[in-house]
């Protein structure tokens, strides 16, 4: 009886997925792409996990993917900006309605990158923490996925797209790159309890 009760215990909490079945069972953070959050089974992006965005090339607006998302998240909690490659433009930010009050900025040394953000996502008190790093090294994405989960908050690690054939723990990976056009296009890799859409998605606007 303990062991059933065990594995529905799994199951409600997502550590396990019944097969053939997306079954939302984590607090999803709308992206504002409704087609993409339709293929995910959070509804969005997924709570107390970590999501990984693979980018293909400098520059191609990974922080515009979430900013939609991130705008809605910051009406109620805090989010925190880890070593991002460039210095935050807080006009654009605003325009994307941010509110800068509830948005923190940490420059770290990209050896400390990771670790800060674990510490950040362990805390509790952040809605999102939201980091940049160029390293391979798949323990610390397994630290901070774990300390998406013991704080509850959403973890972001952007990373190079050369990394893609890499395992990873992330409960979602996603890559960015462009078509032929110059058209920016977001793939699902890899997507937990759910078969990742053979589709790419466009980014939602931001208003």
């Amino acid at each position: 009886m303990r062991e059933a009760a065990t594995l529905q215990d799994a199951l409600r909490d997502g550590r396990v997925f019944a097969g053939g079945r997306a079954a939302r069972t984590h607090e999803g953070l709308p992206s504002g792409n409704g087609a993409f959050d339709d293929a995910l089974p959070w509804g969005g992006f997924p709570r107390g996990a970590l999501t990984e965005v693979l980018i293909a090339a400098d520059g191609l607006g990974e922080l515009s993917l979430l900013a939609p998302a991130l705008a809605r998240l910051m009406c109620r909690e805090r989010i925190v900006l880890v070593a991002p490659p460039y210095i935050p433009y807080a006009p654009a930010l605003v325009r994307a309605g941010w509110p800068l009050a509830r948005l923190a900025w940490i420059d770290a040394p990209p050896e400390r990158a990771p670790w800060v953000a674990e510490q950040c996502l362990r805390a509790g008190c952040l809605g999102a923490a939201l980091v940049w790093t160029t390293g391979g090294d798949e323990r610390a994405l397994r630290r901070l996925q774990v300390a998406a989960e013991d704080g509850g908050s959403f973890g972001f690690a952007f990373r190079p797209a050369r990394h893609a054939a890499n395992p990873s723990p992330a409960a979602l990976r996603l890559l960015v790159d462009a078509d032929a056009a110059g058209a920016i296009r977001l793939r699902v890799l890899k997507c937990r309890g759910a078969q990742p859409p053979s589709t790419a998605f466009a980014p939602a606007r931001t208003h």
